[in-house]
């Protein structure tokens, strides 16, 4: 796990595809930016304290959306500490009214707390943090909720899942809606118009080519809308990843039974691949084993993807 100062006082915590990367503002009353995946809280504590922050004088924690990677540390800290949370109002709506189908917890089986949400933002608010100001810009597509926030000064760009260098994160219709991919697109948009000399963003390292990344992630937009069984292979894919990586490992006899036990994976084969459950499953899986993505042993599957 890296920590990198990348302002004054303000660190940018790199984790992995599993966690969302984090900020932290150091001070005597510190602030957080996305508090990465609960199951993982004692390495995000780990790496807090070695910052020297300690999570009791927490003041505020800023979340770039509810989905669990990015707020799974909110509830502990928020216990320890009393601090705020700040989210769009979206997201506060989410929180408030406890719906877990769309934060996608329950829908992709999911761990996560609720939290109480106690400040509103809204797509143009400054936020502060420490002496830095940035801009909030609302970025739905990838999460109805989703912001970014902009340092103009610094030219800095905090992009979370709406823009990462060389991939994109999962487009979920069923949850976000059928025009998901054409806000994402708008939400690019905004982005390209932006003055970016450096972008930190939600999973991966940092880069500075801004406008490549938009281009790439508009470019796969646009294929996906042309095919939208594409669509269907990019989520499927990237959740059977992901639960691999949250699971460790799992039987391999009873992993298709176990996909088809969960709302995202019945309801994505049946949306895109009519309902050829058991078909689409072998194809994905034989395609992972082939490649080495996902490897067996003693009757076990688990994905070489580093979390």
């Amino acid at each position: 796990m890296k920590a990198l100062e990348v302002m004054e006082n303000l660190f940018f915590i790199e984790r992995g595809y599993l966690n969302g990367n984090h900020f932290v503002y150091r001070s005597d009353e510190p602030i957080l930016i996305d508090t990465a995946y609960k199951t993982d809280f004692a390495d995000t504590e780990l790496a807090l304290r070695g910052l020297g922050v300690e999570l009791s004088r927490v003041r505020l924690i800023v979340n770039t959306h509810s989905h669990c990677d990015h707020v799974g540390g909110n509830r502990a800290i928020q216990e320890l500490s009393g601090c705020d949370v700040a989210m769009h109002r979206i997201g506060k709506h989410f929180i408030d009214s406890k719906d877990d189908w769309s934060t996608w917890w329950r829908y992709y089986c999911q761990d996560a707390d609720f939290f109480t949400c106690t400040r509103s933002l809204d797509h143009g608010d400054m936020l502060e943090i420490g002496p830095h100001r940035f801009e909030v810009i609302y970025t739905p597509g990838h999460a109805s909720d989703g912001i970014v926030l902009y340092e103009r000064r610094q030219k800095a760009l905090i992009s979370s899942d709406t823009l990462w260098e060389n991939d994109m994160a999962v487009i979920t219709e069923r949850v976000e809606g059928g025009r998901a991919a054409f806000s994402w697109l708008d939400s690019l948009a905004l982005l390209d118009s932006l003055e970016v000399r450096i972008v930190y963003p939600g999973h991966g390292r940092p880069f500075k080519d801004m406008h490549s990344a938009v281009s790439k992630t508009r470019k796969r937009l646009l294929s996906f809308l042309g095919n939208r069984k594409r669509i269907g292979n990019d989520l499927l894919k990237k959740i059977i990843v992901y639960t691999l990586m949250m699971k460790r490992s799992v039987s391999e006899a009873d992993f298709f039974d176990y996909l088809m036990s969960t709302p995202w994976f019945e309801e994505t084969v049946a949306h895109y691949f009519n309902c050829e459950y058991r078909r689409k499953f072998d194809d994905i899986m034989g395609d992972f084993l082939g490649r080495g993505i996902v490897k067996r042993k003693d009757g076990l599957l688990f994905t070489t993807v580093k979390p």
